[in-house]
């Protein structure tokens, strides 16, 4: 009983996560990033509905339903807002900088994903990326590889 308050109280002052909660913020916050790059353009179709969904699936190793939970939450928080510094800061606080890398890599896949990079999908993938404190040189990579592997996959880019 003891160690339960400790723990609770090591969290509520901040100190310590609970891990389940962390991978749980991390998970809504990059969908909820991806949700808004594939928005920018006003166009949000199908295709990068499904790219969205095979990402997060994959980048936290979790099943389709529950991607697709993480996907139609990312919708409704977004109809009612999208705070980017939020956002990015609790990827930046909580993910060590290659896995920041990773999800400006998955941004720059969802920005392409529709075969037309607007220019605001760009300036979001720039302004993420100085939020997310990736430098410059990671993500230029980023946006290499994120070009290559759909090019790979006979996407358009």
């Amino acid at each position: 009983m003891l160690a339960k308050l400790k723990s609770w109280a090591a969290r509520a002052a901040g100190n310590e996560t609970a891990p389940a909660a962390e991978g749980g913020a991390l998970q809504a916050a990059t969908a909820l990033l991806l949700m808004e790059a594939a928005s920018l353009d006003g166009d949000f179709s199908a295709t990068e509905e499904g790219h969205i969904r095979a990402l997060l699936a994959d980048h936290f190793d979790i099943p389709d339903d529950e991607a697709e939970r993480l996907l139609t939450e990312a919708r409704a928080r977004h109809e009612e807002t999208v705070e980017l510094y939020g956002i990015t800061r609790t990827i930046k606080d909580r993910m060590a900088p290659d896995d920041r890398v990773q999800v400006l890599e998955m941004l720059w896949r969802v920005a392409y994903s529709d075969g037309v990079l607007h220019d605001y999908e760009a300036s979001l993938a720039r302004r993420v990326a100085g939020l997310l404190h990736v430098p410059d040189r990671d993500s230029g990579a980023a946006r290499k590889r994120a070009l290559q592997r759909l090019e790979e996959n006979g996407k358009p880019a």
